[in-house]
């Protein structure tokens, strides 16, 4: 059981994500912290026959550069499962299906100021597949490249501090993880 508890909330801001301010009461009295409430998301790493992944180059605002990282995006689909919406982006944002999806666990993406949790997947054996109906790429996935990297090139990169997007770090060395421990992994 934990020693602090919510006193009082209040909404502050309201878009794709929200805002929130909370009120403790803890072992040293009360203090405030500020939540970015925000819908759970899904990465993929994506490998080909040939041990490489395929990743995006996209622009992130807040950091006002792009960044190299796995496809990746929100469960904004209502309904829709988390395997669901990774076989969703996977076509949508590299153009690839697959039926070896492996589920890698998730990740809090940062747990300080924001209850955003992201599942990661391995999607094995991909093959080229049409966008989903009706999906049309904009803002900054309008402009968005594909670009392929052998996975152990990743794993290198990821020790080294080269590959900075969290998801893509975590979701590089879990699929290396699962590859190396060889058959008898679940496809989802």
């Amino acid at each position: 059981m934990s020693t602090f508890r919510t006193v009082a909330s209040t909404h502050r801001y309201q878009g794709f994500s929200a805002v929130r301010v909370d009120v403790l009461e803890g072992p040293s009295g009360r203090f405030t912290r500020e939540v970015v409430e925000h819908p759970d998301a899904i990465a993929i790493v994506a490998l080909d026959d040939a041990g490489r992944v395929a990743l995006v180059r996209q622009y992130r605002h807040p950091l006002g550069t792009e960044l190299l990282e796995l496809p990746a995006g929100t469960l904004d689909v209502a309904g829709e499962s988390p395997e669901d919406a990774a076989h969703r982006e996977l076509a949508e944002e590299v153009g690839l299906a697959t039926d070896d999806l492996i589920a890698l666990g998730g990740l809090w993406n940062s747990a300080g100021w924001s209850d955003e949790r992201t599942e990661l997947f391995l999607a094995r054996r991909t093959r080229p597949a049409p966008a989903p109906e009706g999906f049309e790429a904009a803002d900054e996935e309008a402009v968005m490249t594909v670009e392929w990297r052998p996975l152990d090139a990743l794993v290198r990169a990821a020790l080294d501090g080269e590959l900075e997007d969290a998801k893509t770090v975590v979701g590089v060395l879990r699929a290396r993880a699962v590859l190396d421990a060889g058959p008898g992994d679940a496809t989802v």
